[in-house]
């Protein structure tokens, strides 16, 4: 299954935030913006989603200030 165009910019961002092991609430509320912004939450959103909380609740991803 292809990803949709909403999907590939949400993995562009969750990558970066994975890479630098932080994220901006600025980034993370673009993140919920895109998620959202067609009104549905495909499948390959809802597991990137989930991959970034899961790596936020095990603070491999970290909340940080805006830079």
């Amino acid at each position: 299954m292809a990803f949709s165009e909403s999907a590939q910019r949400l993995k562009k961002l969750i990558k970066k935030a994975i890479e630098d092991h932080k994220i901006t609430r600025d980034e993370y509320d673009e993140i919920i913006h895109i998620a959202t912004e067609d009104d549905h939450i495909d499948p390959q959103e809802r597991a990137l989603l989930r991959e970034l909380q899961d790596m936020i609740e095990d603070r491999s991803v970290r909340f940080t200030a805006k830079q």
